[in-house]
Parts: structure tokens; sequence; C-alpha cells
């Protein structure tokens, strides 16, 4: 006899997993934390199988529930394309699309490739730090968004894992220097409390060059030798050199996930914009076994 799953259940367990908490999966899916408890559970039972174990003040997948979530994943993409492919034919009107500075060009590909499919939707960027894009996918200002997260906090859809490094201009002695001279893109950036803590624990005395917005002035500061900055590996220009682990004393820095943010109720454009990227940004390795803090 042949067996459906409930695709609703299943997008209630990933939502949990890529929040990393049944409150946060709640309010993204706009249901209570007991209902969300609730559809776990009969999934769980549908499968007769448990997907989530709770240590203490923590969800951890279990073997089952990390095989599962793969498949999971693999459904409700589908799912997702089919709708998107049934709307495409007709997709218009406008696409708010966040990004933090540093990932426009690596999001380039993909907005090239969704404007050439759907010419009738106008594209407008919306570039800002990731703790702000994150409060401006819930608060409905754009339509979905990349952020970056350190792994062990990362939330929403990983798209891939990269390692955040040291960078200085050719021929710097920048990153010898004490206090260490330090370049930041914004105060809210999502690497500052990384670069911060490491240079704490080893208790490297710091001082700033120089703080805005502008990604390109926070590199020509880099460039003059005037100071370091940390940067994901793959948007280092090639003008600029990364130190290897430990050079110059200078700690190393934890790895960052590239996520993808969509609101619970996605509209079509936006679901087609987020398979765009994914295909376009999809690489690198995720930790199988992922614990998740916080039950609420």
């Amino acid at each position: 006899m042949n067996r459906n799953l409930d695709l609703a259940l299943i997008r209630t367990f990933v939502t949990v997993v890529d929040s990393g908490s049944m409150t946060v999966a709640a309010h993204r899916l706009h249901m209570t934390q007991g209902a969300v408890s609730q559809q776990t559970k009969r999934l769980e039972e549908a499968l007769s199988s448990p997907l989530l174990v709770r240590k203490a003040r923590r969800l951890e997948l279990t073997r089952q529930g990390e095989q599962f979530l793969v498949k999971a994943r693999q459904l409700l993409r589908l799912n997702d394309e089919i709708w998107a492919d049934v709307a495409s034919q007709t997709l218009q009107g406008s696409l708010r699309v966040g990004v933090p500075y540093d990932l426009v060009t690596p999001l380039a590909p993909a907005m090239k490739a969704f404007a050439e499919a759907h010419p009738r939707v106008d594209i407008s960027l919306v570039c800002a730090t990731s703790p702000e894009l994150r409060e401006a996918v819930d608060g409905g200002r754009v339509d979905l968004s990349l952020v970056e997260y350190v792994v062990d906090e990362a939330e929403d859809e990983v798209i891939r894992v990269e390692p955040l490094v040291w960078v200085k201009g050719r021929d710097s002695d920048a990153g010898q220097k004490r206090p260490l001279p330090l370049s930041m893109v914004d105060e809210r950036c999502a690497f500052r409390h990384a670069v911060l803590d490491a240079l704490a624990q080893e208790g490297i005395a710091w001082r700033t060059v120089f703080e805005s917005g502008n990604i390109e002035a926070t590199a020509a500061t880099v460039r003059a030798g005037l100071a370091v900055t940390a940067w994901l590996a793959s948007t280092v220009p090639a003008d600029l050199e990364t130190l290897a682990q430990h050079a110059m004393g200078l700690p190393a820095l934890p790895p960052f996930a590239i996520c993808l943010r969509l609101p619970a109720t996605a509209q079509p454009t936006a679901l087609e914009f987020a398979r765009c990227v994914r295909e376009s940004m999809s690489h690198g390795d995720v930790p199988a076994r992922m614990q998740f803090a916080g039950l609420g």
C-alpha cells in the first residue's frame, strides 16, 4: 500500500533544524511552540523513528534524523521548484534581495541567471550587515537575503561554509604591529565579534583604523598597509594576501556559514531566486551532525 508523506510536517521539522529552536521555528511558521512540537512528534510517529533528541537545553539530530534531513530538504526543494516552475510563466513585479557587502560579487551569477529567465521581475539589492538583513527579512523589508553566521550559530538554510581569514596588503607588516591596526567594514559586521573574541583570547591589543559601510574603503586601508582585516576566503581580492594560520602571531578565526533566509510564506519570485542562488553558490562541506542550542 502506498503511503504519502505530509509535506507540512516535513517543512516544520526542517524549520526546527534550521532555526535551532522550537520557539524560533514557531515564530517563522506563525504557529505556537506546542503546535511545532506536536507536528514534529507526528512526523516521528509516521516514520516510526526518532529524529530529534533533547539533551539538557539542546536539540540534537539522531542518526536517523541526519539521514532523513537530507531527503527532507530534497522533497521540499522539489516541491518549491514545482510551484516555482508553475509560477515562472507569469513571474513579474519586484523582488527585494538582501546581501552583505562582501557577498555582492559572489551573488552576481545568480542575479544574472534569474534576470535572464525572468525579465519581467525588477530586482533591487539591499546591502547591509547580516544582523540588519535578518531583521529586514523578519520585518518584511526584503523578500529574502543571504546572511553570514559563525558555523556553530548558523540559522536558516546553509548554502556553504567558508573559512574566515586574516587579510593584509602585499609586503605589509601591519599584522605584526601592536596594538593591531584593524579595519572592519561596519560596527555590526557579522565577523566583528568573532575577530575581537579571538584577539581577546590571545591577549592581543587592537585599535580601529577605519570603520564604515563601504567595503572598498576598508580594502583601500588594507592595500595601503595601514591595517589588517578579516574576510571569507573566497572574497579576498587578488591583490591582497591571505595570512597563513597563526602567521604574524594572529589567532585562528572560526569558519562561517553563508545562509539563505526566507520568510515562512515566501512569494514565488523569492522561491525561484532562492533556487538560482543554490545552483550558483552551493558548494563546500557542511557538518553532518549538527546541534542546536535552546529548546525555547
